[in-house]
């Protein structure tokens, strides 16, 4: 009976001792002043835009299926995911820290001893036969392998928010490069047009300088413009081709052409409600990986902190032990040890203070890491939305702007045809027009990029796709 009473109490004092120094438990830390979120003209709206699927913010067909050919084949989700994987395999060790080790042994051992030994006197050679398992436990006394399953867990669901703001990240990619390449074929489109009626227009005044109307210097300046509109046009066709193999890196392919609807059918009908800032911490999976890292760094630290007690350890060992095979199974051959052991740790070199000194600043570093990501998100969010916000006013305005000039160049060729304006009128009005409509391609390219970034601020598409 003594021997259960001693293993009683080695069990039962740290337990008593545990209540004083058990692994604390994480808690949110207050990091942020809420009351100073910037929100004096975001909507305060119990929903935000970041709850809506993806394929519910971007209609086009096309656009849709280039999304799921990246999520499916991009190299940074494919990495995502790799990174997923190994996280669970610790995740899973993690689980198993509570669990008791076994391991099994079969061993044969052959000894030539010395006449002069103690046991040579007696044999000459001694052969040992042995068939046995190890079972070692370590009891949870100050919560170390409890905080290392958490720090386990933490960094598994860190990982799953990185994936998933790899994949926010290239759902906004993948929509801008396409509506990026749709404002360039508009703008191709345009300056094509642009270069046959130019090339018209210097028909038009080599007859005017016939009839004595302009001078000779008034059609070089024509043939000029027309050489403009034809350079433009190789610089968009060219920006238009390298766009076309950044969407193709996105997707995780070689360079190919890209089927395309066009700029007209993009509806912008999702509801931009952006929801209060502090939503941020649900919606932002950047901003989710932060925290768990936070909590990662917290339960590490914990686990640092009960390296300076004492570990209690159970080891039992049992088996088969024979000095021939043939009786190595008999039921005189077997044996059992059972050992209780209490460690104390006490000159280490400094490396259990050293461990939790470094885990406190880590910990200190991931909190202000933590805070950097929540005021980057609100920052970002407010951005997106008064970007936006600019934008559609803008795009009425450039609008506007393009009949004027439009209507301009109309009025100055008329007056032109009969002998009223100058010709130098002419011209200007006709670069005018030409970058005022180019410019209202641009505002409408803005109008659908701000979209995306909002979409992307929010923490939008990761949470349901098609």
């Amino acid at each position: 009976m003594r021997i259960f009473y001693r293993i009683f109490l080695t069990l039962a004092i740290p337990v008593v001792l545990s209540s004083c120094f058990a692994a604390k438990n994480y808690e949110r830390p207050d990091i942020v002043d809420q009351s100073g979120f910037r929100t004096d003209s975001l909507p305060q709206d119990t929903l935000s835009i970041a709850n809506l699927p993806w394929n519910e913010v971007f209609k086009d067909p096309l656009l849709q299926g280039y999304i799921e050919e990246g999520l499916a084949n991009n190299i940074d989700i494919r990495i995502a995911i790799q990174q997923i994987a190994k996280s669970e395999a610790f995740f899973k060790q993690g689980r198993a820290g509570f669990y008791p080790t076994l391991n099994g042994n079969a061993q044969y051992t052959h000894q030539e001893l010395s006449d002069n030994s103690q046991f040579g006197a007696q044999f000459s050679k001694l052969d040992i036969y042995q068939l046995s398992g190890n079972l070692s436990w370590e009891a949870d006394v100050w919560g170390r392998i409890r905080s290392q399953k958490r720090a386990f867990d933490a960094s598994y669901l860190q990982s799953v928010a990185a994936h998933q703001a790899v994949k926010t990240e290239l759902i906004a990619r993948i929509a801008t490069a396409y509506y990026s390449l749709l404002s360039l074929d508009e703008q191709i489109r345009i300056t094509a047009e642009t270069v046959k009626t130019r090339e018209n227009a210097t028909e038009t005044t080599k007859a005017l300088k016939e009839a004595g109307n302009v001078t000779a210097v008034a059609v070089k300046q024509t043939e000029a413009q027309v050489y403009f509109a034809k350079g433009l046009l190789i610089d968009l066709t060219r920006e238009a081709k390298l766009q076309e193999n950044a969407l193709s890196i996105l997707l995780g392919k070689e360079p190919v052409d890209f089927e395309r609807s066009n700029l007209d059918a993009q509806n912008i009908d999702a509801v931009m409600r952006t929801g209060v800032p502090i939503q941020l911490l649900r919606n932002r999976p950047d901003v989710i990986a932060a925290e768990y890292s936070l909590v990662n760094a917290f339960e590490l630290t914990n686990v640092a902190r009960a390296d300076f007690y004492p570990s209690l350890t159970l080891n039992a060992t049992g088996g088969l032990q024979s000095l021939s095979f043939d009786r190595l199974f008999d039921s005189s051959s077997l044996f059992a040890t059972l050992i209780g052991g209490l460690t104390q740790p006490i000159f280490n070199g400094r490396q259990i203070r050293t461990r939790f000194e470094v885990s406190q600043a880590e910990q200190e570093q991931a909190r202000l890491e933590f805070r950097r990501a929540i005021l980057t998100a609100t920052k970002e969010v407010s951005d997106a939305y008064y970007t936006y916000e600019a934008a559609k006013e803008k795009i009425e305005i450039k609008q506007k702007e393009f009949e004027a000039y439009d209507i301009a160049t109309d009025y100055s060729e008329e007056l032109l045809e009969n002998g009223l304006a100058n010709y130098l009128e002419v011209l200007n009005a006709r670069e005018n027009a030409l970058n005022s409509s180019l410019n209202v391609i641009d505002a409408r390219f803005n109008q659908l990029s701000s979209m995306v970034e909002l979409y992307r601020a929010v923490g939008g598409g990761w949470k349901s796709t098609l």
